[in-house]
Formats: C-alpha cells, sequence, structure tokens
C-alpha cells in the first residue's frame, strides 16, 4: 500500500507585494531606436520557498520507507531520535525497522527556531513466526571462529557508514533477479518463548549462475570473496544511509568503488559462504534499520 502525506500546516506565512513597473519616458519627441543587446532583461519571478510543513509519501509500515521534503528554512531535521540527512532542494529519505513502534514523529527546526512536528502512524505487520516446542541450542561463536568473523563484521560496519553522495534512494526499485522466493524478510523461530535472529533479507532462488543485476543506482563500497557466513559479498550505497547487500554470489563483476546503474549485471547467483542451495539473500538498510525489499519493488512480475 503506498502513502502520500501532506502533514498538518503549524506555521505557514506568505506576503505578496506588487512590483513596480517600469515608470515611462517623459513624452519623448523623438524615439531613437535600441540595440536589442541594450534591453534590459526582465527581472525573473521569484521561486516561491517551499511550505512549513513536511510533504511525504512511501510505505508507512514496519519494514517500509518514506520519501519526502522537509519544511522551508528547516536548519535540522529528525526522525524519532534519528537525524536526518536532505539536500539543498530539502529531499529525504528515511525508514522505519521491522520493529518500529506504531508511532513517530519527524521534526524540524527552522532557521528561526521554531519546531514543526508531523505525527506519523506506523502500521504493524503479521510476521510469520515459527513457534518450536525445543530449547534453543545453546553456546556461541567459539573463539577461533570470531577471530575469523570480527574483521568481517567490522569491514561490513565500516563500508554501510560511507557516504557516497549517491542518488539511488530516489529512484523506484527494480528485483535484481526474478524467481521462487524461498525466504522472506521478518520471519522467525521462537523456540520456547525465547525468539531466535528473524531472517534480515529476501532470499531468491532462481538457479545457480543466474545474472543478478543493480535494483537501483549506487557505488560498491564492499565487494569481497570467501567471508565466512556470507560468501562472496557485494554492498552496494544507494545515498542518504541507503544500502543493498548481496549474499552467497558465485561471481562478482564490480569492485570497490565502481559506480553502478539500475539494471547493471553486478553478480551471479550462487551457494558461496553458508547457504544450503544456490540463491541470492538481497537485504538493505538505512542505517541500523533492516527494511523489507518487498516493500521496495512491489510483487515480482
Amino acid at each position: 500500500m503506498s502513502y502520500t502525506r501532506v502533514a498538518p500546516l503549524l506555521l505557514l506565512a506568505t506576503a505578496c507585494v506588487p512590483s513596480a513597473g517600469p515608470e515611462r519616458a517623459a513624452s519623448p519627441e523623438v524615439v531613437q531606436p535600441v540595440r536589442a543587446a541594450s534591453v534590459p532583461a526582465p527581472t525573473p519571478t521569484p521561486t516561491p520557498s517551499r511550505p512549513a510543513v513536511f510533504t511525504f509519501d512511501g510505505e508507512l509500515e514496519q519494514g517500509g520507507w518514506m520519501r519526502g521534503t522537509v519544511p522551508g528554512g528547516t536548519r535540522e531535521a529528525t526522525l524519532g531520535e534519528e537525524k536526518l540527512a536532505f539536500d539543498d532542494e530539502g529531499r529525504f529519505f528515511a525508514a522505519f525497522d521491522r520493529d518500529a513502534p506504531a508511532a513517530m514523529t519527524l521534526t524540524a527546526r527552522l532557521a528561526d527556531g521554531r519546531m514543526i512536528e508531523s505525527p506519523l502512524t506506523i502500521a504493524p505487520r503479521a510476521w510469520n513466526i515459527e513457534r518450536i516446542n525445543a530449547a534453543r541450542t545453546p553456546g556461541g561463536a567459539s573463539a577461533a571462529f570470531m577471530k575469523i568473523r570480527q574483521p568481517e563484521l567490522d569491514a561490513i560496519w565500516d563500508a554501510r557508514l560511507k557516504d557516497t553522495g549517491s542518488t539511488g534512494w530516489t529512484q523506484d526499485f527494480i528485483w535484481p533477479v526474478t524467481g521462487r522466493i524461498s525466504g522472506r524478510f521478518g520471519s522467525q523461530r521462537v523456540y520456547r518463548g525465547e525468539p531466535g535472529s528473524y531472517h534480515s533479507g529476501i532470499d531468491i532462488a532462481p538457479g545457480n549462475g543466474v545474472p543478478y543485476v543493480a535494483p537501483a543506482d549506487g557505488v560498491v563500497v564492499l565487494a569481497v570473496e570467501g567471508y565466512s557466513l556470507e560468501g562472496n559479498l557485494l554492498i552496494i550505497d544507494h545515498g542518504q544511509g541507503l544500502n543493498s547487500a548481496f549474499l552467497h554470489s558465485s561471481r562478482l563483476y564490480v569492485k570497490e568503488g565502481d559506480r553502478v546503474r539500475q539494471g547493471q549485471h553486478i553478480g551471479d547467483v550462487g551457494s558461496s559462504g553458508r547457504a544450503t542451495g544456490p540463491h541470492l539473500h538481497w537485504s538493505l538498510k538505512w542505517r541500523n534499520a533492516r527494511l523489507d525489499p518487498l516493500l521496495f519493488t512491489g510483487p515480482m512480475r
């Protein structure tokens, strides 16, 4: 479901002052021809400033997203406690974690110190929860494994912090590949009341070696082979804190620093890393919020 919202108008004041037209010359007896180049250009009509309200649309539900414009004169904007970045035109991107609360607030602080708030209602989701009548397997990762794993986690974390200035976040996303969906975002097992980790992306199983493409423009911030869990891993920054990760590839065709375009062939589906069979795990994050790719693309056709 797609939403279009215009936040309540809290403070808005405009003033119209008619501009004076050019004064008429005092009845000249002779009018000399004037070269076109010397005629002064007309004064351009000033572009109206943005209204003092938030405007936005998107998927306002758990795992969803929004794109919008901050009020005119905004110096700082937040979604809840999260500070928003916005461009020179006031455009911003924000998103809602899988476990986002039902109520959140957009807030803007204007240059003159005024505050504008826009309350949001975030729709809950009915996640696929499987309840297991068995205890969760005890124990954690061994010291030997974490010696390998920790540098991988650090590299993934650092990659997701990179700000490349990409504007892919402004685009309508496409499916990187089509095929059977073998795992859905947000699904989770609960072991005798103890929840396990939920599935952080969507799994697509079109077959081994099938090419997949960039769902939107971006910049490659990580392209590595042989990670312990992800196998051959690719992360693309779409700008404004939004990034895609592609796991278990059999082959990567881009490297760190490459700019990619929507629809560009960037890798092949595989089963590298910890995978039970060939598939593409595609996950989306906005800062620390995990998002549902299905809400970016719509149903697969």
